[in-house]
């Protein structure tokens, strides 16, 4: 009985250590579980899923992609680092559409009296030489095999046969003859040759030899670089008609706009800085050597030149530049901002512009502005920017179709962060009140025009469908030849049948439209043709949407072109027909739209 009760007394012994030593750590592992668990839970709820095929689709739970079937993965929130409101493009997106930028205000985001303007370089008019035939004839061998080849001062640029020459030479000879009777003709015969640009050297040479020549040089009479030829081997040309044009690009000029408030910081002679994106971190110091003395009208600026040294051959004409001017002390300028038409896209409720945030990226953020005044080309921000703000200037609509495409805030998209489930992919979704919604762009509003300017959109339509339906087909040629027709129709719309806010929002589209189907009917590379194809279709969209025209479209989207960020394009029936992929995947997309 002994026995049994020691060994009650450990066990209860051995019960009560245990609780002390090891109770109070479950109960602590307990709560941990409880918190971590808790934080687990949260972050099941926040979690979003997506297809690795499609990314545009985003749900709150998981599941499979309602467009292949695949199983749904976990969404990497926030992958990009970039707010709802940004969009980020690649360089060569940039490069293709354009895409220029402009800092706007007097001060560049310092406290330094500077003031900012663009431009962009060009050759300098006064180094540029023409280099032309002095006598008639066909041209037997030219020497400069391209544009862009060096010619050096005396280089043998071409040689003629000069058949008017032949008989001069014959002159030459008989005159020659007669010098001792006749001096005077002699020397006239002589001048005769001179005025042809033929040397003393030459000239005695075919006297000595008495032999008739038939073929003649021309020689360069400046150094630099052949910006363009004018005529080819086998080519008759006149007297003084061009052979060749030559830029010494030694110094170049940088032509800006200045605005009217800017006129008096600004005065020939005056040293400036100016930089460029080709060498972010090199100044090249430049002399304003001539301010255009009328001012232009429509955009109320007025054309500032500065010449630049380019010994070392870094500009290139065409280059974009930003020239940085000191000011007077003083006399810092009204900080009124202004920008312009291009760089605003006006909905009829809001108008917006995309301001680059990070000065060494491609990011892009949407901020709505309050319009001022306008003058010409230009308005005046009242609300929204502020000095220093690097706005898009050229290739706006460009970057919001980009915006639309990644489901960011856009002109059409309001909201930002549009995501596709499974119930949007098919046309005709229904809503909560059972009403079909299938505009996916959101559009604010369609404004009212002529049917005379529908059945003229209209014509641009059905030209678009040729280069569409070329795309699908892989042929380049034909997608080159109807992207020539549609710029045609795009010319012929007649913008006197819009007015006011109508007629503003045409012109802005009809640069960009004009612009996409200029770069498709310019190359035979089919996957370019592609790449401005999607520039191409989110205008004609906007378009379509904004004025409407005499039938029923659809609007397809393809998640996997366009480097998987996704494309729309125009389609007149519901069939899929992949313009961006074509027999390589002719059925890959959805209809999300139709616009009646």
């Amino acid at each position: 009985m002994k026995k049994y009760i020691i060994y009650i007394a450990i066990l209860a012994a051995g019960l009560i250590l245990g609780y002390v030593f090891f109770g109070k750590s479950a109960e602590e592992n307990s709560n941990t579980k409880d918190v971590s668990d808790m934080s687990d839970s949260t972050n099941e709820q926040n979690q979003m899923w997506t297809c690795s095929m499609h990314p545009q689709i985003m749900q709150p739970e998981p599941g499979d992609c309602p467009i292949c079937g695949m199983d749904l993965i976990p969404a990497e929130t926030g992958a990009d680092g970039l707010a709802m409101n940004e969009i980020k493009m690649t360089e060569n997106a940039m490069a293709l559409a354009n895409i220029q930028t402009t800092i706007v205000g007097n001060v560049s985001g310092t406290d330094e009296n500077t003031m900012q303007l663009s431009g962009k370089i060009m050759a300098n008019e006064e180094a540029n030489a023409v280099q032309a035939s002095y006598f008639e004839g066909r041209i037997e061998k030219l020497n400069v095999n391209f544009t862009g080849e060096e010619v050096r001062k005396g280089q043998l640029l071409a040689t003629i046969y000069a058949p008017t020459l032949v008989a001069a030479q014959q002159e030459l000879l008989t005159a020659a003859s007669m010098k001792e009777s006749q001096p005077a003709l002699y020397k006239a015969v002589r001048n005769k040759l001179k005025l042809w640009k033929l040397s003393e050297s030459q000239i005695n040479q075919i006297e000595s030899s008495g032999k008739v020549r038939e073929i003649f040089p021309i020689y360069a009479t400046v150094s630099g670089t052949v910006s363009q030829k004018m005529a080819e081997e086998g080519d008759y040309v006149k007297q003084g008609q061009p052979i060749v044009k030559v830029s010494d690009l030694a110094t170049v000029w940088a032509m800006f706009d200045a605005y009217e408030r800017q006129i008096s910081q600004l005065k020939e002679g005056q040293k400036i800085n100016v930089t460029t994106n080709a060498y972010p971190n090199k100044e090249f110091e430049a002399t304003v050597s001539f301010i255009d003395p009328v001012l232009n009208t429509k955009s109320r600026t007025v054309s500032v030149r500065a010449t630049l040294n380019n010994k070392e051959d870094l500009l290139k004409p065409g280059m974009f530049v930003t020239a940085k001017v000191q000011m007077s002390k003083g006399n810092k300028m009204d900080s009124q901002i202004t920008v312009p038409a291009t760089a605003v896209m006006w909905t009829g409720e809001r108008s917006l512009v995309y301001i680059k945030t990070n000065p060494n990226e491609p990011v892009f953020e949407m901020r709505e502005v309050t319009l001022g005044t306008k003058n010409g080309d230009v308005y005046s921000i009242t609300e929204g920017l502020k000095n220093g703000d690097e706005v898009v200037t050229n290739g706006t609509f460009t970057v919001d179709a980009a915006a639309q495409l990644q489901g960011k805030k856009s002109m059409m998209n309001t909201q930002g962060g549009k995501t596709m489930t499974g119930h949007e992919v098919h046309l005709g979704m229904e809503n909560a009140n059972g009403n079909s919604t299938t505009d996916h762009f959101q559009m604010t509003k369609r404004l009212e025009v002529s049917s005379k300017f529908k059945e003229q959109l209209n014509t641009v339509f059905e030209n678009y469908v040729s280069v569409d339906k070329a795309l699908v087909n892989d042929d380049a040629e034909t997608a080159k030849k109807s992207a020539n027709g549609l710029q045609k129709s795009i010319e012929k719309v007649d913008m006197k049948l819009l007015k006011d806010d109508a007629h503003k929002h045409w012109m802005t589209l009809e640069k960009e439209l004009k612009a996409s189907t200029s770069a498709i009917a310019n190359t035979s590379d089919i996957k370019k043709q592609r790449e401005h194809f999607i520039h191409l279709s989110a205008h004609l969209i906007n378009a379509v949407k904004t004025f409407g025209i005499n039938q029923k479209v659809y609007v397809d989207f393809c998640p996997m072109a366009n480097n998987n960020l996704g494309a729309y394009w125009l389609s007149k029936d519901m069939d899929i027909r992949n313009p961006y992929f074509g027999s390589d995947m002719l059925n890959c997309g959805s209809v999300t739209d139709e616009i009646e």
